[in-house]
């Protein structure tokens, strides 16, 4: 039987080996659906069987060895698969890794259907082969003009974002100079001091994102704390930064674990900020502490349009933006960097906890972080 026909009537039990393996990719993988995960499998499948059998000159063959040849899949399904999977956090490797392991899969089964290895097999898995590596070739130029967008965006959004706060300092400064006054008014030193913490926070995100990326990861110092004083601190300190917005809190006194205190503080202003910013202004964001024993729970809720279902697999990642931003025009602008839930995930997980989040329209959306109460050694098994 020709490998080409072969694909088209044993599509099925390729596309469920497909599915079996593209699970394995931890941790996009995890929450995805059937669908998702043969994400345009199909369809690449068939336009590989379908090219297999057209007609191929001596020059498109070598066009294709030095990878010039021309897109054939139909519609480009592997370059939008390439995009899809960039989307949901597939990393490079694991996009190849689906390839290769597909270009087994398909040889693997139809092996036991062929008799005689002859130069027409020969010619047939030549044929597949480069059908393979057009696709894959297809896949990854996608992804990389994806993560290529995503770069450009941030570079944009730091450029706006830093220009804000230095525009208003300078404006500051400027009015002093033509006040000429020895004490400055207050609403002008707030202002100052506002655009010079925002430039910090900026910077400080994008010092601990170069950290993980060299793999250094963010350090992390635990000592024996008062979780609820910490609380209230970064609860008082949104309410001053947003004071037209309703914020609630539900903080039971002394409860006490090892943490890091000023990394901690990074977590609790970054999710309540991010609440206020993205929450409807007509409900109130609630922080609530739960203590659990072994465990203490810290959950960030706001009401408002819910985070998209495709977002919610990679909104932890690095450099992801999601538009639900819900917030009026008079309030403060958000940094929209797409580094706050990253850097906050990183520190959980410094501190041996786990993050996690649940958005619907029903029920608003609701950031979870589940903290250890001896801190990183207390999470690790057999401790």
């Amino acid at each position: 039987m020709r490998l080409s026909q072969f694909i088209k009537d044993n599509i099925e039990p390729i596309l469920v080996e497909w599915e079996s393996f593209a699970r394995t990719m931890i941790p996009p993988a995890e929450t995805m659906s059937v669908i998702e995960l043969r994400d345009h499998a199909h369809e690449i499948l068939l336009a590989i069987a379908g090219e297999m059998e057209s007609a191929q000159s001596e020059k498109e063959r070598e066009a294709k060895s030095k990878g010039l040849a021309l897109p054939f899949l139909k519609e480009t399904f592997a370059a939008e698969h390439g995009g899809l999977r960039q989307r949901v956090g597939f990393d490079l490797s694991q996009l190849g890794a689906e390839y290769r392991a597909l270009r087994a899969t398909v040889l693997r089964l139809w092996m036991g259907h062929v008799g005689t290895v002859d130069a027409a097999v020969l010619e047939e898995v030549v044929r597949f082969n480069e059908g393979i590596d057009q696709g894959l070739a297809e896949a990854m130029a996608t992804y990389s003009d994806h993560v290529a967008n995503s770069r450009d965006t941030f570079l944009a959004v730091l450029g706006h974002d830093l220009r804000n706060p230095l525009s208003a300092l300078s404006s500051c400064i400027h009015l002093l100079e033509l006040a000429g006054e020895a004490k400055p008014k207050e609403r002008t030193l707030q202002i100052a001091r506002r655009s010079i913490a925002s430039i910090n926070d900026m910077v400080t995100d994008l010092l601990e994102y170069t950290r993980t990326r060299l793999g250094r990861g963010i350090e992390v110092i635990p000592q024996e704390g008062n979780l609820s004083a910490l609380c209230q601190e970064a609860f008082d300190e949104v309410c001053a930064a947003y004071p037209k917005r309703e914020l609630v809190a539900e903080l039971p006194a002394g409860v006490v674990l090892m943490f890091d205190a000023p990394r901690m503080r990074q977590v609790l202003t970054n999710l309540l900020s991010n609440a206020v910013q993205h929450g409807d202004p007509a409900h109130p964001v609630a922080l609530v502490i739960r203590d659990e024993g072994a465990h203490v729970t810290l959950m960030v809720k706001n009401q408002g349009r819910p985070i998209p279902p495709d977002s919610m697999q990679v909104i932890f990642n690095p450099l992801v933006q999601v538009a639900t931003r819900e917030s009026a025009p008079h309030e403060r602008p958000a940094t929209s960097l797409g580094l706050g839930l990253y850097i906050a995930r990183e520190i959980v997980t410094g501190h041996g906890g786990t993050i996690t989040v649940t958005s619907s329209a029903a029920e608003g959306t609701a950031f979870t972080v589940h903290l250890p109460r001896g801190g990183r050694q207390a999470a690790l098994p057999g401790a």
